[in-house]
């Protein structure tokens, strides 16, 4: 019977207290029964037995009763430590540092299955990315501390991290890995502020051997958490402990991030993860049709429709592997095989959301940042070396990527003659086949006005 009314308990706790909050904190604990009035658990550590006791005891005890169970109190204990009674309201003592128990004592953000190194698809824009993330998951001799990932909205930063949580954990299973966001993280300081437990809070967060924090531009402003996440860098750093931290710029382009932060992020290896390129998207999606065909096996996919998708999804892997996933239910559910024109049909909406229009603003915008000059100078009628070659890159991408007649893309490079485009043009088709770093300038630009 009680057994039962936990699982009620559980059920209510997850609604009230939301899917992350009731995974994170609810879910680990091992109900042990009722002795007397007093409902037992077990906490895999003493700090996540504490906190449930604070947060959330005086809840599941009116639930119990709500339920129908005659419950005065609950009480929490571990294999490390024993939290106190929620009736007798004492000060919970600062968690000792917990001995290493293995990484799954560690109430972090739960890793996706799904995210291994098998799983990633290497190519040209994410091979470095790839190379140190394999690097780091080995373990051994920290080389670059932190290893800070950063790039757009999936470009595979969340992938990778997973992925070196997974295979340092299988080399090492006694390994203490933290895996979580940077939201999660000021959520939990804040928590330690609000019950002033502070010490609970540090002793976690600087006895792990591996730290992962994703998203890490979300701390940013939040001046009492990115104190704390200085000091908790420095600690582990001063451990020879390793830091993964992931953003969607670069650690220098986030604003309102303080200073000392940025050095210290940039004391490591600091890695873009580049817009996806043609093949890469091909690869990512036959590897992804792998997958699928063994829960569709009936299904068939035509000729040609890989590399449709590949073409015309460029922004983002989610939305290219969503849209695969997508075409083979369909095609399941309807017994037609996936062709060209049923792609069109059953991903009519992805197909137009993914026909961003570049503009001849933007471009110059992206070659001025490129090259560190200002806007105005592009536009300008300097002739200088440093602003005429990044004005002739960005009339030949406005020819490339636009739909824009050269009179107009003259005009709006401050007025010039169609006939200087033209030239402008010529001159950078000829410099990619001789100069490597214009090539490269240029691939880039593409890439991320294409992104």
């Amino acid at each position: 019977m009680t057994i039962e009314v936990w699982g009620s308990v559980q059920d209510r706790l997850r609604k009230d207290l939301g899917a992350d909050a009731f995974k994170n904190w609810i879910e680990p604990l091992k109900f042990e029964g009722l002795e007397g009035s007093v409902a037992r658990f077990h906490a895999p550590t003493g700090f996540l037995g504490n906190w449930v006791s604070r947060n959330y005891s005086d809840k599941i005890q009116t639930l119990f009763a709500e339920f129908g169970a005659a419950v005065a109190r609950v009480e929490f204990s571990s294999g490390l430590a024993k939290a106190a009674p929620a009736a007798d309201k004492k000060p919970v003592q600062p968690v000792q540092k917990v001995q290493s128990t293995g990484s799954a004592d560690l109430p972090g953000a739960p890793l996706d299955k799904r995210f291994t190194f098998d799983n990633f698809v290497v190519g040209k824009p994410n091979e470095l990315a790839h190379a140190a993330a394999r690097r780091v998951s080995e373990g051994g001799p920290v080389t670059f501390n932190p290893l800070f990932l950063y790039g757009g909205v999936g470009l595979g930063k969340t992938h990778l991290m997973h992925a070196i949580a997974w295979d340092a954990k299988r080399r090492n299973p006694d390994a203490r890995v933290l895996y979580l966001s940077a939201e999660q993280f000021m959520y939990r300081f804040v928590q330690a502020l609000r019950f002033k437990d502070t010490m609970s809070f540090k002793e976690l967060f600087r006895s792990v051997d591996l730290l992962m924090v994703d998203d890490v531009q979300f701390i940013a402003g939040k001046d009492s958490t990115q104190d704390e996440f200085f000091h908790t860098f420095n600690a582990l750093v001063d451990q020879n402990k390793q830091i993964v931290i992931s953003a969607d710029r670069a650690p220098g382009e986030i604003d309102g991030l303080e200073e000392r932060i940025k050095s210290r992020l940039q004391w490591g290896l600091v890695v873009d993860l580049h817009p996806t390129d043609y093949e890469l998207r091909l690869g990512i999606l036959q590897t992804k049709a792998e997958m699928q065909a063994a829960h569709y096996p009936e299904v068939k996919i035509a000729d040609g429709v890989m590399e449709f998708l590949a073409h015309r999804i460029s922004t983002n892997v989610r939305v290219l592997e969503g849209a695969l996933t997508r075409l083979y239910a369909f095609a399941s559910l309807v017994g037609r095989e996936v062709t060209l024109d049923v792609a069109q049909e059953c991903l009519a909406d992805i197909l137009r959301a993914s026909d961003r229009k570049v503009t001849v603003d933007e471009i110059i915008r992206k070659v001025a940042d490129h090259y560190n000059i200002r806007m105005t100078d592009i536009l300008s009628p300097k002739r200088a070396r440093a602003v005429a070659r990044p004005r002739q890159v960005g009339m030949f991408l406005a020819k490339t990527l636009t739909s824009k007649s050269l009179p107009e893309i003259g005009r709006r490079f401050g007025g010039r003659d169609h006939t200087t485009v033209i030239h402008a043009v010529k001159k950078i088709e000829e410099l990619r086949s001789v100069d490597n770093q214009i090539a490269e300038d240029v691939e880039l630009l593409r890439r991320m006005l294409e992104a």
